[in-house]
């Protein structure tokens, strides 16, 4: 249920996947305004909603938000066996699968990162078989599987027509896992939908991943920034009135067996988790700028990493070493305030 956010909650300061909403609200609401803060289980996550907008209008824009992106989600899912990604999972190699233009959108958009990424993101990792990160429940597949996995990975093989309006695997075996780059798009979806309803103002965050506007002239959300070598601890924050704040970390769904923590980014040229960094995060104003791209930087060498992110125009990027030092950008330096 939606309900209104008191005053008192203003500025409470809720700490989220890999950042964290600092102040809630940006401006004072005026009396013709109200504030609403909604939370609910979406996408293996909690998902927040947070806007200011006029009382007839703000509920239900909320309602619409949660709507699209349940939708969204309910295509992307590399989990549910009713999805459109299951479909392409379970034609992989024997036909194509008709699928939704927003689903199209995206896995073209997951072959771009592959390109730019020379390979360290591929959403076939999916055929590596059944990795589970819930620490009540943590299982991974033997090295053998593993191994034969490893095979079956190959993004160049995943075939779209956009005329016919389909997607197919080339090979039985190969899988798609999305949850590295289906996220973002969904939330978007949500604030897209928040704004054609007449809410200028909002913030959406998904287990770290936000995506936010103002309307002209507000004050700036604040967005508190999570140091990835120290998870409980923030960074610092930034002001932002629009854009994206992408969060990918190795503290988040893991579990430890044997001595060694195993976390859910995986490298697709091993097949096992990264040894990169801990943690990335990126700030940018468009969601093609830095939507997979923190993943990719988890696989890839620093040198390797620091390319792309010249390539991918992104100037605002924060990574926690394994050799605990943590790496800012000048420009997000700059912009860092006081958490």
């Amino acid at each position: 249920m939606n309900t209104a956010l008191p005053d008192r909650l203003a500025r409470r300061r809720l700490l989220l996947g890999g950042a964290a909403l600092l102040a809630g609200w940006a401006e004072p609401a005026r009396a013709a305004q109200q504030r609403r803060r909604d939370v609910r289980a979406l996408m293996g996550t909690q998902v927040r909603i947070a806007a200011l907008g006029e009382p007839d209008i703000v509920a239900p824009a909320i309602d619409a938000a949660w709507c699209e992106m349940a939708r969204l989600a309910a295509l992307f899912s590399h989990y549910s066996a009713t999805s459109q990604v299951a479909a392409i999972n379970l034609a992989a190699g024997l036909q194509p699968v008709p699928v939704a233009a927003e689903l199209l959108d995206v896995l073209a958009m997951a072959g771009e990162v592959s390109r730019r990424s020379e390979g360290a993101f591929d959403l076939t990792v999916g055929s590596l078989g059944r990795w589970h990160f819930d620490p009540a429940a943590p299982a991974m597949p033997a090295p053998d599987e593993i191994r034969a996995g490893l095979a079956n990975i190959d993004w160049r093989e995943l075939w779209l027509d956009r005329s016919a309006g389909t997607a197919m695997l080339a090979r039985r075996g190969m899988r798609i896992d999305s949850g590295g780059i289906a996220k973002l798009p969904i939330l978007q979806a949500g604030l897209h939908t928040l704004r054609s309803h007449g809410v200028a103002t909002a913030l959406i965050d998904g287990g770290g991943d936000v995506v936010a506007a103002t309307a002209p002239c507000a004050q700036p959300w604040r967005v508190g920034i999570r140091d990835p070598r120290m998870p409980s601890r923030l960074a610092g924050a930034l002001q932002i009135t629009h854009g994206f704040v992408a969060s990918s970390g190795d503290y988040e769904r893991c579990f430890v067996r044997d001595g060694r923590k195993y976390h859910h980014v995986l490298d697709p040229r091993t097949g096992y988790p990264t040894t990169g960094p801990h943690g990335v995060t990126l700030v940018a104003d468009s969601l093609e700028a830095v939507n997979g791209i923190g993943t990719a930087l988890m696989v890839l060498a620093p040198g390797a990493g620091a390319a792309l992110l010249r390539a991918s125009g992104v100037d605002n990027a924060l990574v926690g070493g394994r050799n605990g030092r943590l790496q800012v950008t000048p420009a997000l330096q700059r912009r860092l305030i006081a958490a």
